[in-house]
């Protein structure tokens, strides 16, 4: 993908709508849809690292009740022509087919390569990747397993919804998130994780989320890693302008 002058590629994380009660996350809400509108008359891509939702489960008919603000400002830019990509992350494993058939969004269930200009990226949400977390990655398996997604379609979406939302809040083990707090260049997975993709082939940024922290790590001498934050405490974003990644706080 080339970059017209004067455009930029924006990438956002980890807004965790709904928790941890939907009238609470509404202020943030519309903190992020006032910063789409901000970003959209310059944006030539928007990248959404999962996470959006604190909890997202699609049935066949019915999909989670609120975010009609989020939801209809992506429609509005996805309608303009500026692609969205959006990657799940571990609380909203579970989509399947309603972004990309109602709002034209194309979804990633795994870590993705670009190229914008001449630079590579590699994207992703960034749970369950590089070494540790092995309890995480056990109930991973666990959700993205047809048998489970089946047995919990076929409950009522109210209790369904009730019990996944309590869940989603209160246990670590379900969010796969630590404590945010910052473990050392050398001991950061993803940074971790990065250097070891290095081994195999170059690239000049690794963005992720899922960590919810702002972080920049050098790699190399030619390679980044970056951790886009979240919109709970740091409101961070990311932008790329064709030449330069930059982090900033809205």
């Amino acid at each position: 993908m080339t970059i017209a002058e004067g455009k930029k590629i924006y990438f956002a994380s980890d807004n965790h709508l709904g928790a941890p009660t939907m009238e609470a996350s509404r202020p943030r809400e519309k903190k992020f849809v006032a910063w789409l509108d901000e970003i959209k008359h310059d944006a030539a891509a928007i990248f959404l690292l999962g996470d959006l939702f604190d909890f997202w489960f699609e049935y066949k008919t019915v999909v989670p009740k609120g975010f009609t603000r989020t939801l209809g400002k992506l429609a509005e830019i996805s309608d303009s022509g500026i692609p969205i990509h959006y990657f799940v992350g571990n609380h909203d494993l579970w989509m399947n087919g309603y972004f990309e058939e109602e709002l034209g969004i194309p979804v990633y269930h795994k870590p993705h390569e670009f190229t914008f200009n001449k630079y590579s990226f590699f994207i992703g949400h960034g749970d369950g990747l590089g070494p540790g977390d092995k309890g995480y990655k056990r109930m991973k398996k666990v959700f993205i397993s047809p048998f489970f997604k089946w047995l919990f379609k076929w409950g009522h979406p109210d209790i369904g919804m009730r019990i996944a939302q309590y869940f989603s809040v209160k246990n670590k083990m379900i969010s796969g998130n630590d404590d945010a707090t910052f473990l050392g260049e050398e001991n950061e997975w993803l940074a971790v994780y990065s250097r070891k993709k290095l081994e195999d082939k170059h690239r000049d940024f690794f963005v992720f989320g899922h960590r919810h922290l702002p972080l920049e790590i050098k790699l190399n001498e030619t390679s980044m890693y970056i951790n886009l934050g979240d919109w709970i405490q740091y409101y961070t974003y990311g932008v790329f302008d064709g030449e330069n990644f930059e982090l900033k706080r809205y």
